[in-house]
């Protein structure tokens, strides 16, 4: 399995940028710089065995590794943080944390000074990386999927993960909220199924998310809980893989297992696409809610049997954007987009036949 792209320096993890991806694979852990695409560095079967779930620390040498697959060298209970600046030829030299729990971890997510780590109904958070402390505890709804977002601004600490209530979200402001004690959870009523995709923008401002049923994707204001938009993936029931803002949030895109990644505009909500049924007038209720909607400014497809995860990467021009599909068959996908819904490929590659750049 291939975990989401990860942002460099202080930036966030929703938008490719000069920045790496990290592969979860039986062979180890690979790691990626996207532009130019080039692998800068890998651990080997010998040294971590077969890996579940890999999340770095922005672009830096602090990865948190989870075991899994056919022959694990660690633990699914366990997170095992990985300095791989660390000197030493031993493995245990790298390990520098760990943290052990009773039940299997679905996710970590890391920021620059906070671990949370995902189990099915409960989330952890800890201080990171120097002597942490478990903060909080939080009970969820069941969550198989591991479901859990981080804002990575310095200016907020908003964590979000599936409610207790079917459909709902459980926003959780970790600088207001005290360590011990327990304080009234923001709910958001999001969807009437399961959720089954979400993501906060870097600002912390915006959460997106969609439910299993996979053809809308709602986007609410953390702070007043309010809907803001909704966008309209499609009609068919799809599983959605990933969404992803773009770091300004002007334009939003998703991934699903139709094999189709769909880009909307945010900020000009006008660029995105409407039904011709739309210029006729009032309709039916049924037909209403279709007609209505908002469908994404641009799409293109990338292999339907392969999973894939979407973000932004680098401007080519003011009004030239670009988004980056990476899918677990292997193969590495730049598309260029232009606000009057123009979509083209620009670069493909296979990124799994890229070899090692010692530079990492």
């Amino acid at each position: 399995p291939i975990q989401r792209p990860l942002m460099g320096g202080s930036c966030s993890n929703c938008e490719i940028q000069s920045c790496c991806f990290c592969c979860a694979m039986e062979t180890g852990v690979r790691i990626y710089n996207v532009e130019p695409l080039m692998e800068k560095g890998h651990l080997d079967h010998e040294q971590v065995g077969s890996v579940g779930h890999v999340e770095m620390l922005h672009r830096s040498n602090l990865l948190a590794i989870v075991g899994g697959g056919s022959n694990p060298k660690f633990s699914e209970i366990s997170v095992l943080i990985w300095d791989e600046a660390r000197e030493g030829k031993d493995s245990k030299d790298k390990l520098v944390l760990e943290f052990t729990f009773t039940k299997p971890v679905l996710a970590v997510r890391v920021r620059h000074d906070k671990v949370i780590i995902v189990l099915r109904s409960r989330i952890y958070v800890y201080t990171f990386p120097d002597n942490p402390t478990k903060l909080f505890e939080f009970d969820t709804r069941e969550n198989p999927k591991g479901l859990c977002d981080l804002c990575p601004s310095l200016e907020k600490q908003l964590i979000v993960f599936p409610g207790h209530k079917c459909g709902s979200l459980q926003l959780v402001d970790l600088s207001n909220t005290k360590p011990g004690t327990s304080s009234a959870p923001f709910t958001i009523n999001a969807h009437q199924s399961e959720i089954a995709c979400v993501a906060l923008n870097q600002q912390g401002t915006v959460v997106a998310s969609a439910s299993k049923k996979g053809t809308l994707i709602r986007l609410f204001d953390t702070q007043t809980k309010e809907k803001l938009v909704e966008l309209r993936r499609g009609t068919d029931p799809a599983t959605l893989y990933c969404i992803n803002f773009s770091h300004d949030s002007s334009f939003l895109c998703v991934s699903s297992d139709k094999g189709t990644v769909h880009v909307f505009a945010l900020k000009d909500t006008k660029l995105n696409r409407r039904s011709a049924l739309a210029r006729v007038g009032k309709v039916g209720p049924v037909i209403g809610q279709y007609v209505d909607s908002q469908w994404s400014l641009a799409s293109f497809t990338v292999p339907a049997e392969s999973a894939c995860i979407c973000a932004f990467g680098k401007n080519t021009s003011k009004n030239v954007n670009s988004v980056i599909a990476i899918c677990v068959d292997g193969t590495f996908h730049k598309y260029v987009f232009t606000p009057d819904g123009n979509c083209n490929r620009e670069a493909f590659d296979v990124y799994l036949d890229i070899c090692d750049d010692d530079d990492f």
